[in-house]
């Protein structure tokens, strides 16, 4: 039986178009504000939202999500506020899938069994985990096998292919391919290895390959789209609730961007 999230992504195969990935982390700005955000991108049209766990030290963040994780630290955000933030989104928006982007201290410490349980007893589908080599991952895969929770895995440009047939073995859900060689962030054009990265991606596998850093306007939605199966956008997103004058506002803006990005993945 497929997983939920494999759902979501083919029902976007479905209508010919790439599905649209929204990120957020949880208790940003607060841990009510970051819930209410979250809704936004689904309500602004997002098929699976991530949920980030906020971490102190995320090597794979530019500055604008730090920033975001900062104010949620500070703000006391604790793994139980992350849970609830799944469960409250995925209860309010059953047609979408919603999966937690963590670094993989947290988890380790929290418990392996006891996240996989936690999190999909609150509806969640799954763990992008972007610092967790393939080969230290069983432990977890098995625990996620065991609720139904799918492991997408983190390629990039620099992979060569034995690697990427290695990744994609051990993952599911889908791939995320990075676009660009660094951190997470808004950019003026959208890598150009990414479309090169998501051609040698699918010669390994069947998952779908969705592919995140960079986009941040409907245009770089579409020329993803072309090429990719889904479209991942974060930085862009918390941009907008940072700039905003106040959470309404915030919302407003998210879910205002999410729309646009909703009708940029339709035209490929």
């Amino acid at each position: 039986m497929a997983s939920k999230l494999s759902a979501v992504l083919a029902a976007a195969k479905d209508e010919d178009r790439a599905a649209l990935i929204g990120y957020l982390p949880a208790g940003f700005p607060t841990v009510d504000g970051g819930i209410a955000a979250a809704k936004a991108l689904i309500e602004g049209g997002c098929d699976v939202v991530e949920v980030g766990l906020p971490h102190s030290d995320p090597v794979l963040d530019g500055a604008v999500i730090q920033t975001a994780d900062d104010i949620a630290l500070r703000g006391g955000v604790k793994i139980k506020d992350v849970i609830r933030t799944v469960a409250e989104v995925a209860a309010a928006h059953p047609a979408a899938a919603v999966l937690v982007m963590t670094y993989w201290n947290p988890v380790e410490r929290y418990g392996v069994a006891r996240f996989a349980a936690d999190l999909a007893a609150a509806g969640g589908v799954g763990c992008i985990l972007p610092d967790l080599p393939v080969e230290e991952s069983a432990e977890w895969r098995k625990a996620a096998g065991e609720h139904g929770l799918d492991t997408v895995f983190v390629v990039a440009p620099s992979s060569k292919d034995a690697r990427l047939a290695e990744v994609t073995a051990a993952g599911s859900g889908f791939v995320y391919a990075a676009a660009v060689m660094g951190v997470t962030g808004t950019r003026s054009a959208v890598g150009s290895l990414a479309e090169d990265l998501v051609a040698r991606t699918r010669a390994t596998t069947d998952l779908p390959v969705c592919v995140g850093l960079g986009v941040s306007n409907a245009a770089q939605a579409t020329e993803v789209a072309a090429f990719a199966d889904g479209v991942i956008v974060g930085s862009a997103f918390v941009q907008r609730m940072l700039d905003a004058a106040d959470e309404p506002a915030g919302l407003d803006a998210v879910r205002a961007l999410a729309a646009d990005l909703a009708e940029g993945v339709r035209k490929r």
